[in-house]
C-alpha cells in the first residue's frame, strides 16, 4: 500500500532480495536454511501475494530475480540452489495462474554480480583469499580471460525490457544473464 500510495500505483514488482550460504550440506542449521528461504523465496511470494490485487489493475509484471544456480545446481550451495530453483518455478506456477489477470511473471537468472554479495563471498568464503575466490568463480565462464563479473546495470537493462510492452509475449520465462555459463548444462 505505500508503494502504490506513494507512486500512484503499482505496475512492477521486482524481488531482489537474496542472501548467500556457502557450505556443505551436512553443516546446514535449520536457522540457517530458515534465513536462506525466508529471504531467497518466502518473502518473494508474500510480496506477490499482497500485490496481486493492485497488479491486475494495472495488468502488471512481477520480475523474480533467481540465480543462475537456480537452474543449474553448485556444488557446497545447496540451500541458496534450492531457494532460487524455487524461485523459478514459482514464478513459472503463478505465471499460469495470473496469466488471467493480465499479470506477466518471469525469473531473471544472473550469474556472478558485481553486488556487495559478491564481496560478502569472496570475504566469508575465500579463507585468506578473496580475489583467488574471485578469480575462481571467473574461471567457470566461456570468457577465459575475458571474463567478468555482470553489472547491475546490464540486469537492471534487462529487466527494464521485460517490463515493456514489446515484451507482452514473455511470460513464465526464466531468463539467464550469465556470459553463457548455464550453456553447457
Amino acid at each position: 500500500d505505500k508503494a502504490r500510495a506513494w507512486g500512484g500505483g503499482l505496475d512492477i514488482l521486482v524481488n531482489a532480495a537474496g542472501v548467500w550460504l556457502e557450505g556443505a550440506a551436512s553443516e546446514v542449521r535449520e536457522e540457517q536454511w530458515d534465513l536462506v528461504l525466508d529471504v531467497n523465496l518466502k518473502g518473494a511470494f508474500f510480496l506477490i501475494s499482497a500485490a496481486i490485487p493492485h497488479l491486475s489493475a494495472a495488468q502488471g509484471v512481477i520480475i523474480n530475480i533467481a540465480s543462475d544456480a537456480g537452474m543449474v545446481g553448485n556444488s557446497g550451495a545447496a540451500v541458496y540452489c534450492a531457494s532460487k530453483g524455487g524461485l523459478v518455478l514459482l514464478t513459472k506456477a503463478l505465471a499460469l495462474e495470473l496469466a488471467p489477470q493480465g499479470i506477466r511473471v518471469n525469473a531473471v537468472c544472473p550469474g556472478d554480480t558485481a553486488t556487495p554479495m559478491i564481496e560478502y563471498q569472496a570475504s566469508t568464503y575465500g579463507g585468506n583469499d578473496p580475489d583467488g575466490y574471485k578469480r575462481k568463480l571467473l574461471g567457470h565462464y566461456p570468457q577465459g580471460e575475458r571474463a567478468r563479473f555482470i553489472t547491475v546495470e546490464e540486469i537492471a537493462s534487462f529487466i527494464h525490457y521485460l517490463c515493456q510492452p514489446g515484451a507482452a509475449p514473455i511470460t513464465g520465462a526464466a531468463l539467464s544473464i550469465d556470459f553463457g555459463i548455464s550453456a553447457g548444462y
